[in-house]
């Protein structure tokens, strides 16, 4: 049986099975991420019981465990052990783990000391704007960082951020960021980076990313262009990284769905 209207959680609607024009879970998915991505359960937030949301989407615990379990495989939603479910924030850790793919060649891992190089507001360019779904030429903010592995420049983000996406974001405000750009972008922004999309190609190293990683010009480096999405896959970040393979490599774990 449904809850009692003034017990069930906010936002969510019994659900009829016969309306849903998909698998019953997916549209439970759909619900929960509505009400994750319009803010009524913000980054680091719990979710109501399983029991709760169950009976206020008139589905099974089965059909939300389904639901859940794909948001959880997602990183959308963490689940903690004796406590409940919660929505996902982005911290170190996860950034290591979904994010950061660049590690040493004997397989050593870390998180990399980033360095402010530049910060400032430009014009986006033709190819960044269709990249963002903007129109060339609207205001953008633009952050080059260089990330240190062991004592070692090893890549050069270039990072080109729509301005309206992100208001009152300052210099001081990103440099003295307390977690990872991503935690900043959630936190200060309502942002949340669901996942990215990346190309890679071997290049030569251009002046500008000779200086920033102290190599020769010319120098064959490789470089990741990656877009930042949100939910309903909306880019929210456009990254340009150009990467010092010499005592590194790119290492992604592929895995299929279950």
């Amino acid at each position: 049986m449904p809850l009692a209207a003034d017990t069930a959680p906010p936002s969510f609607r019994p659900i009829a099975p016969d309306a849903a024009g998909a698998p019953l879970y997916r549209v439970v998915k759909r619900s929960l991420l509505q009400a994750i991505e319009a803010g009524r359960y913000p980054a680091g937030g719990a979710l109501p019981s399983e029991a709760e949301l169950s009976a206020a989407l008139g589905v099974s615990i089965g059909t939300l465990r389904h639901a859940v379990d794909e948001l959880v495989a997602e990183h959308i939603l963490v689940r903690r052990q004796g406590r409940g479910t919660y929505v996902a924030m982005h911290n170190t850790d996860r950034f290591l783990f979904q994010f950061f793919h660049v590690e040493r060649s004997d397989g050593l891992r870390e998180a990399p000391k980033v360095e402010l190089v530049a910060f400032e507001r430009v014009r986006a360019e033709p190819e960044v704007a269709a990249v963002l779904g903007i129109k060339a030429g609207d205001p953008a903010i633009q952050v080059d960082n260089r990330l240190l592995l062991q004592g070692r420049a090893v890549i050069h983000d270039r990072l080109t951020l729509p301005a309206p996406l992100f208001k009152g974001l300052t210099e001081k405000r990103f440099k003295e960021r307390p977690s990872t750009i991503y935690h900043l972008y959630q936190t200060e922004f309502g942002i949340t980076v669901t996942r990215a999309q990346e190309r890679a190609r071997a290049v030569a190293a251009d002046r500008n990313a000779a200086r920033i990683l102290g190599v020769p010009q010319g120098m064959p480096v490789m470089q990741v262009l990656r877009t930042a999405l949100t939910f309903g896959d909306k880019p929210v970040e456009h990254r340009l990284s150009t990467i010092n393979t010499t005592q590194h490599d790119y290492v992604h774990l592929l895995s299929r769905p279950a």
